[in-house]
């Protein structure tokens, strides 16, 4: 099966059939043309995962072409191919659609790891809109991204229930969206022309809530100098959502309660009894059968709020669902910082992979703002990302190197063997297992590496002289084939690693 399909686009022959000998080598299907003209033909004809674009062609500009393809189609990835690398080359390629950029000669090694992550990049985006497509034309939402069980039975139960006028309850975890399904509740309903009001009760002092919520006449109390409209009055006929309920004091939770049964109220301070008709939809982080039990909730309030329930799964039980959620955060805030394209290098989508997200999906947004906003390089490296998250990535590879040195609990294999080793080498030997590691992450920069582990240079030297470690970058793999090495090179390659 291959793992895409590229489009060469190149007037030296030699280049084309190079690029074709070393992707085709790697499962990637290759098409090849010479011109611009041809390219475009190409394109026509058949749907690509990638372009690969020579910025100098006999019958068209590259620049110009690029910009044309991708007016064509915005969504396929696309690197330009270019003797020289600039600034401004590299502004001019971003500028105008590209991903990426690599310079002649180059390394193979980079030019693959360039080539998968551009494919991936093809595919998330693909994926998101499809998925955006299908949850549009399906359920009518347009804000809203998983395609996990456990989202899509989320979405199948808020579809049912948003043309019914009962109150839900909706719970979950801080950061898991509860506001945003409230929407899409209210956007399949027969209400969504009429005001959806979003209140964090959480937010608003206990004295000042009710007159929030219901208003209030003049000279109800010292600093009203004229009569109000309650939040409940403007939503009427609409929907009102109570985000965090449960922080809602007794004595608001019982003229609440009033307004569910009679689906009346009075002003702060007032005589007059105001009808509404306004649909209720409430959410805490709380469990709300846990306060009822303590006392802190009424039981009566509870069952009028719990009529149907809604329970949203954390980030961590959907974890499938990181990669689109990133490709749209990386979309929405480069247009919204006004950054050329970015995209995570392999080691930190890993590393995002791996974290459990107690802030769930909002804490997954402001991670990646703020790798857009500090990045300055289209690849975004674990770097950019917060320590919070980093030092999981750390932590997770120390408990490897431990379970690895362990010795073998009694009745396991191995457990009666003679030569066993101290505590002292086993820590000697993890911790030199995890200086390699976050060499090999900084590319054998020294620094970097130091930065990353917090501590000066200069004890980092110390202890990769005391570990024994070699220091300089290893050289090309003994299993290499010479002979194709030397065939691309003939072409105007170079590599780190022949194939």
């Amino acid at each position: 099966m291959s793992r895409g399909t590229i489009l060469v686009v190149d007037d030296e022959l030699e280049i084309r059939e190079g690029l074709a000998a070393l992707l085709s080598s790697e499962g990637y299907s290759v098409t090849e043309a010479g011109t611009g003209e041809e390219g475009l033909a190409r394109l026509e004809e058949l749907p690509f995962d990638l372009l690969l674009l020579d910025v100098s062609l006999p019958d068209r500009n590259g620049i110009e072409l690029l910009c044309e393809i991708h007016r064509r189609d915005p969504y396929l990835s696309k690197i330009l191919i270019t003797a020289y690398g600039s600034i401004d080359m590299a502004r001019a390629a971003f500028k105008n659609g590209a991903q990426d950029y690599i310079t002649k000669p180059w390394s193979n090694e980079e030019l693959l790891a360039q080539v998968s992550l551009a494919i991936e990049g093809t595919r998330l985006r693909e994926e998101n809109r499809q998925l955006k497509r299908a949850l549009k034309q399906r359920y009518n939402f347009s804000n809203i991204i998983g395609k996990s069980e456990k989202m899509l039975s989320v979405l199948d139960l808020v579809s049912q229930v948003g043309p019914s006028r009962s109150t839900v309850l909706i719970h979950g975890e801080s950061g898991t969206g509860k506001e945003v399904i409230a929407k899409a509740i209210h956007s399949v309903s027969p209400r969504v022309d009429k005001p959806f009001i979003p209140v964090n009760t959480g937010s608003i002092p206990v004295d000042l809530l009710e007159s929030q919520l219901f208003g209030h006449v003049k000279g109800a109390f010292t600093s009203a100098v004229a009569s109000k409209k309650g939040l409940f009055e403007v939503a009427d006929q609409g929907t009102i959502f109570f985000d965090e309920i449960s922080t809602i004091s007794p004595e608001t939770q019982a003229k609440l309660l009033r307004v569910i049964q009679e689906r009346e109220f009075m002003r702060l301070g007032g005589t007059e009894t105001i009808k509404v008709d306004v649909r209720i939809i409430a959410a805490s982080n709380e469990d709300l059968t846990a306060l009822v039990r303590q006392g802190r909730f009424r039981e009566d309030l509870f069952h009028r709020l719990n009529v149907i329930a809604l329970s949203l799964p954390p980030l961590r039980a959907r974890k499938e669902d990181i990669p689109l959620l990133v490709a749209h955060f990386i979309d929405h805030f480069v247009k919204d910082n006004a950054k050329p394209p970015r995209r995570f290098s392999l080691t930190a989508m890993r590393t995002l992979m791996d974290y459990d997200w107690p802030g769930n999906v909002r804490e997954l947004e402001n991670v990646v703002e703020r790798a857009i906003v500090l990045s300055t390089q289209e690849a975004m490296d674990v770097d950019l990302l917060p320590e919070t998250v980093r030092s999981r990535e750390i932590a997770k590879g120390v408990r490897l190197h431990l379970a690895e040195f362990l010795p073998p609990m009694p009745g396991e294999p191995g457990a009666n063997a003679s030569a066993s080793r101290s505590l002292f080498e086993i820590l000697e030997e993890v911790e030199r297992r995890i200086i390699l590691d976050m060499l090999d992450h900084s590319n054998w920069n020294q620094t970097e590496a130091a930065e990353r582990f917090q501590v000066p240079l200069s004890t980092l030297n110390q202890k990769i002289k005391r570990l024994g470690i070699e220091t300089r970058r290893r050289g090309i793999s003994s299993q290499d084939s010479p002979e194709a090495g030397s065939s691309l090179r003939a072409r105007g390659f170079t590599a780190d690693k022949t194939i």
